[in-house]
């Protein structure tokens, strides 16, 4: 059950606020996308919290006109969890669960930014996530998801771009167990994890939203997967239509663990087909997997703050900061007897063995 508390990063387990308790890879992180109606410009944000770690870090991210501008800043949170600001980056809850502002302050980077986010529906909840490693406990979060409309405005080294009601986009709130700071000093005996099939596929159509998702092992068998359905109804409401048993298939680009094209079967007689257009967004920009601003890390007693760029070749396949990724796609769905146009993203990140679609080895790339 998700409640308005649910919006605020006090969560103490991966159960919702009204069950508590300690871990030290605790975390309770806020995600944003958002992208303009023709796909020139696609920006990205996130602020994560780490309490047993006493650490709070954030980044925000712009593409534009093919280079993906990074803003990351970390500072020591002394046990504060409702000061939702980090350097020049800041976030307000205006209405929990249906509102929330996102401001970046002038700073001495290129990015700048005044954007609000109105939900469409009421955020999904995804099936709580829970994967060991041997008898160690991996992963063990909840997330919600939820898909909206983008106002207010941003800026690339002084050139300001103005969002309409147009630009569509995600969010979602996510808390839990999941390998954050430094890496431990004694790993499980068996290794650490060396396989990780993910897909997440958050999708904007006219008049209703889609969300698919899938952790695969292996051998292919998914240990979390659910297809969403949700028509507008403000963030208030919109009704699910939810579907366990949905499958997948997909053309990999040559030469590459990236994907060309993805179909996916919801069951009752709907279908999805996704096909990139661009742009990839690095998620690194986000400090996933970065060997520097990898989420948690402790950068001194003084807030920190950095910027750098990824150039549109920087982000191809084969630089370990562009493995793990969103594409921008089209998306068409087919639900019953009609048709629906939109736009999403599609992240990807792969390692290891993936049977059904042919991926061997740790990062061999697709035949």
């Amino acid at each position: 059950m998700l409640t308005k508390g649910d919006d605020f990063p006090l969560h103490q387990t991966s159960e919702p606020i009204a069950f508590a308790g300690t871990d030290r890879n605790f975390y309770d992180r806020y995600f944003f996308n958002g992208t303009s109606p023709d796909g020139s410009v696609f920006f990205a944000a996130a602020m994560g919290f780490y309490p047993q770690l006493g650490i709070v870090d954030a980044s925000f991210c712009v593409i534009v006109d093919g280079v993906q501008h990074n803003l990351r800043a970390s500072r020591r949170s002394g046990g504060e969890r409702l000061d939702l600001s980090v350097g020049p980056i800041a976030l307000s809850i205006d209405m929990p669960l249906e509102v929330v502002t996102l401001r970046i302050a002038a700073n001495d980077g290129p990015l700048a930014a005044e954007l609000m986010f109105t939900g469409r529906h009421f955020p999904i909840e995804e099936p709580r996530f829970i994967r060991r490693n041997g008898t160690r406990l991996f992963m063990d979060y909840t997330r919600m998801t939820q898909n909206g409309r983008w106002s207010g405005w941003l800026s690339v080294d002084g050139a300001r771009i103005d969002a309409a009601s147009d630009w569509a986009g995600t969010r979602d709130r996510s808390w839990g167990v999941r390998p954050v700071g430094a890496s431990e000093p004694q790993p499980p005996p068996q290794g650490n994890f060396n396989q990780f099939f993910w897909l997440w596929t958050p999708c904007n159509f006219g008049d209703r939203s889609l969300f698919f998702h899938s952790n695969d092992d292996g051998a292919g068998h998914p240990w979390n997967r659910r297809a969403v359905i949700v028509g507008d109804g403000g963030a208030g409401g919109g009704n699910e239509q939810h579907f366990d048993a949905a499958t997948f298939a997909v053309d990999w680009q040559a030469g590459t663990r990236r994907i060309a094209r993805m179909t996916a079967d919801l069951g009752s007689g709907r279908s999805l087909v996704l096909n990139p257009t661009g742009p990839v967004f690095a998620m690194s920009g986000l400090g996933y997997t970065h060997p520097l601003w990898s989420h948690g890390l402790d950068h001194g007693p003084e807030p920190a703050v950095a910027h750098d760029s990824l150039t549109e070749p920087e982000r191809g396949w084969g630089n370990p900061l562009a493995m793990h990724i969103q594409a921008l796609v089209t998306a068409e769905l087919t639900d019953g007897g009609s048709t629906h146009r939109g736009v999403g993203v599609l992240e990807q990140l792969f390692v290891g063995p993936h049977a059904p679609t042919g991926l061997t080895g740790l990062m061999d790339p697709a035949a």
